[in-house]
């Protein structure tokens, strides 16, 4: 019995980093907008007005964030060859200082993941295997991700959050939109946002008030017979403070350095 598919972000709404995660994982399809039966009234829009503008409310809220933290806990859904479902817990934190400082931390019983940037150069360190790859890097976090994406086949978490409301964002791929309802995650009333796009359904719940944040996300993935699952709860730090160091990587004693791989380059070595 062999685990063969875990979470594909290329959603990348607040997981992970697509370097924490293999191929793609999410679960059962979430609760959807109902479409409303034929008649000779004029239908609902299948894209919510309300819903985004509050997708949008927080996009904008969160660019006005210089610095935070996050704390994820995770669950990621992986399916085996003969169809069976596994589900994989775990945790994922980032400090983030803008324009040019980014950690992110993945822990699980199956990976430790580390990743480094602090405007000069980007480190990804296996803790557990010991090795480490350093690439140089732009000097802000937007260049950063940009070229993570487009050379190493690695994205970062919250981008496409944080550019709801521009002309970056994914918004026009949204194929329906609605909120559910009020929801509670933890101590916050949120607003219950679904929406739906090609071969993904995703959930997020964005806290209500004069901080926006989203509090939780699932994707599911649709395009799969199985439907894999990924969810994260979220507890934010919006006034964190951080020490010089956090940013910076310093090689462990034992660790073993190893070039960082151009995901283009190695796909047409194919």
């Amino acid at each position: 019995m062999k685990a063969n598919r875990c979470i594909n972000a290329t959603v990348a709404l607040l997981a992970l980093t697509a370097m924490f995660t293999s191929n793609g994982a999410r679960g059962q399809q979430p609760s959807t907008p109902a479409q409303a039966a034929p008649s000779t009234e004029t239908a609902a829009p299948l894209v919510e007005p309300d819903a985004v503008a509050v997708l949008n409310k927080m996009g904008a809220y969160m660019r006005t964030l210089n610095a935070f933290s996050v704390r994820s806990e995770t669950t990621i859904d992986e399916v085996t060859d003969d169809g069976m479902k596994l589900q994989f817990g775990g945790t994922v934190t980032m400090q983030v200082k803008r324009p040019n400082g980014f950690h992110a931390e993945l822990s699980s019983d199956r990976k430790e993941r580390q990743l480094f940037y602090d405007g000069k150069t980007v480190t990804l360190y296996g803790k557990r295997i010991g090795y480490y790859a350093t690439a140089p890097a732009p000097a802000t976090l937007r260049e950063l991700g940009e070229v993570l994406d487009r050379k190493y086949g690695i994205r970062l978490a919250l981008n496409d959050l944080f550019y709801w409301g521009t002309d970056e964002s994914v918004a026009a791929n949204i194929k329906e939109a609605a909120i559910i309802g009020p929801s509670r995650c933890g101590d916050a009333v949120c607003d219950h946002v679904a929406v739906r796009q090609e071969g993904v359904d995703w959930q997020v719940w964005i806290e209500r008030g004069k901080s926006p944040l989203p509090r939780k996300l699932v994707i599911t993935t649709t395009s799969e017979p199985s439907q894999p699952q990924y969810v994260a709860t979220m507890q934010w730090n919006t006034a964190p403070k951080f020490e010089a160091a956090t940013f910076r990587f310093s090689p462990p004693m034992g660790a073993h350095r190893i070039p960082l791989l151009d995901a283009n380059a190695a796909s047409a070595g194919k």
